[in-house]
């Protein structure tokens, strides 16, 4: 008689094993049930036959703990027949994820920004060993306890020991969103206020990034550029010339810039999707410098030893410039960004043209800058008085 892996009765009577009991679904496609010797839920298995290999391909399901007995058999159907899709479609069986750690450092592979934040925060933390089918909801709050608990480091100085400060809420979201990207590519959302719902321990704080309050203007910024040193001065002037993050400024290539065309090419930043802007004369004339002599790939701001600026290169010799200058001890690179893109604002430019051009979504220039719209409209009337 054939095996019939969906009705529950049946599979609680099946025998403990180390093969799993297969049922098969069509043909080259088979989905297996290996009971728990100890008394849980016992795991699923999928198997598809490899026509170009010449033998089959087998991958292990979980134990779909989450949904009761009468749904698991449907689920894991699913599963096993887009293994089977895959297989016969000549791709390739993804490589064996059972923990958190694993899920991670899969996501991590292509993007290094990511894991760099799992290395702080994720791979020598308890959670990194929780098995996915058994993650649950007080798992990732207890983590996330964890995370806001932890100071943020301000400064790598060689002498005296390191300065820290409370983490910030728009630093938690961060950290958040990569772990809970990570999480979303192999578990889906648990049944809200469940256990299982482990998605709802990484909601966002709100209102965590506030209102970007400040700014130097233009003379300021001149002052800044006098007390830059020669190495940095290029890369802080990009700033002030460009509403670029400091990141994707680092991140380009002489190969990024078309001279001709004054055009330049940003692939590197938050959101991942290349853009391209038609740049002013003054910075057109500062990258064509930069460019010059440069292979295509080599960085368009180049430090002495060759290599890209990044946020721990770049911060000191700013911070310098500010102390040096008499300017607000806040201001950091990011100053830069957001004056330029205030003094864009303030001139009337579109607000769509300037979330085109500094890379983020007109609603977010409405959030923080939207003010300033309206501190415009106020004098445009104000000049209308006789």
């Amino acid at each position: 008689m054939a095996m019939d892996l969906s009705k529950v009765g049946e599979r609680e009577r099946l025998k403990a094993q180390r093969e799993p009991h297969w049922q098969r679904l069509r043909a080259g496609c088979f989905l297996g049930f290996r009971p728990s010797k100890r008394g849980g839920k016992g795991t699923w298995i999928a198997r598809a036959y490899d026509e170009d290999a010449g033998k089959y391909r087998v991958k292990s399901l979980g134990d779909f703990g989450t949904l009761p007995g009468n749904e698991m058999f449907a689920a894991a159907k699913k599963e096993a027949e887009k293994l089977t899709e895959l297989v016969e479609a000549g791709g390739q069986v993804r490589a064996k994820i059972e923990t958190v750690a694993d899920a991670c450092k899969e996501y991590a592979k292509t993007r290094p920004e990511a894991g760099h934040r799992f290395r702080r925060y994720v791979y020598d933390d308890p959670i990194a060993k929780v098995k996915l089918d058994k993650l649950r909801r007080r798992h990732v709050k207890e983590w996330r306890e964890r995370l806001e608990a932890q100071p943020a480091l301000v400064s790598r100085r060689k002498k005296g020991d390191p300065i820290h400060r409370k983490r910030a809420a728009s630093t938690v979201n961060r950290d958040m969103a990569v772990f809970r990207a990570a999480l979303a590519k192999v578990l889906s959302p648990g049944a809200p206020n469940s256990e299982a719902a482990w998605q709802e321990a990484l909601k966002t704080i709100a209102n965590a990034n506030g209102r970007r309050t400040l700014y130097l203007d233009r003379s300021q910024r001149r002052k800044l550029l006098d007390k830059t040193d020669t190495e940095a001065a290029p890369f802080v002037r990009a700033l002030c010339l460009l509403p670029l993050r400091p990141g994707a400024l680092a991140g380009l290539t002489a190969g990024d810039f078309d001279k001709r065309t004054a055009e330049l090419t940003i692939g590197k930043d938050k959101t991942d999707k290349p853009r391209r802007i038609r740049l002013p004369d003054e910075a057109a004339k500062l990258l064509t410098t930069q460019a010059a002599n440069k292979l295509p790939s080599a960085p368009l701001f180049m430090r002495a030893n060759g290599k890209a600026w990044d946020k721990n290169s770049w911060k000191l010799p700013i911070a310098a410039a500010v102390a040096a200058a008499e300017l607000p001890g806040g201001a950091t690179a990011y100053t830069l960004r957001h004056s330029t893109i205030t003094d864009l604002v303030s001139a009337g430019l579109p607000l769509l043209t300037i979330a085109q051009i500094s890379g983020t979504s007109a609603e977010m220039i409405e959030r923080h800058y939207g003010h300033l719209v309206s501190d415009a409209a106020i004098k445009a009337l104000g000049e209308l008085a006789l």
